[in-house]
């Protein structure tokens, strides 16, 4: 999933970065348009104004070890918002319907091409890039863990909370991608208010059928 443009600054695509870190961040920009296939390391140099000997320097195992770098900054720049979001609201179903909604802004920012970058780069790399995959894996699992946390911290039960975590983050992956396809964020706003009532008949002492 992609974070907004507010989380990732105004000063252009580069700003004050080194020359690692352009080299990930252009990568995992171009990984989440194009994917892992349609993404050379000549066109990642070009547009992180980066030689390919520095590439190269920076990543020995070449694309694959980029792509599993360009990954983890993917993941990580989601969970720091995602952590922000979920601490910020005092109800968790509310939190979740926050999170939609930065998605959406996310998504109409950037015109809607820029999806989840965790997704797009571990789709391509299905049983041919191991490295990815376990990446793309753990990524998925530390989201899902900062939900768990945060169920569990507003008194869900430790089973119901484990799957509402996994139910949460995979609603969101498919809700956000339905929304780019369509260019439309209804998805996005759909899934949040169901995602709220599923929480809430969750909570400690709510009624169930």
């Amino acid at each position: 999933m992609k974070t907004s443009a507010r989380q990732r600054g105004a000063a252009g695509p580069h700003g004050a970065l080194g020359t690692r870190d352009r080299i990930v961040r252009t990568a995992s920009r171009l990984m989440q348009r194009q994917g892992y296939d349609g993404t050379g390391i000549k066109q990642i140099s070009q547009e992180a104004e980066a030689t390919l000997g520095s590439v190269y320097h920076f990543f020995p195992g070449g694309k694959q070890e980029l792509a599993v770098a360009a990954i983890r900054h993917g993941e990580k720049e989601f969970a720091d918002e995602l952590r922000e979001i979920l601490d910020g609201e005092d109800d968790p179903a509310e939190a979740v319907v926050a999170c939609t909604r930065r998605l959406a802004e996310g998504l109409r920012a950037s015109d809607w091409v820029d999806g989840c970058p965790v997704t797009a780069t571990a789709l391509g790399t299905a049983g041919r890039v191991p490295d990815v995959q376990r990446a793309a894996a753990e990524a998925f699992a530390h989201w899902r863990r900062l939900v768990f946390e945060r169920l569990r911290r507003a008194g869900l039960a430790e089973d119901d909370a484990h799957d509402l975590a996994h139910t949460v983050i995979s609603t969101l992956e498919g809700a956000e991608l339905a929304a780019q396809v369509s260019q439309d964020d209804r998805p996005l706003r759909a899934a949040g208010r169901h995602l709220a009532r599923l929480i809430d008949l969750h909570r400690p002492g709510a009624a169930r059928s």
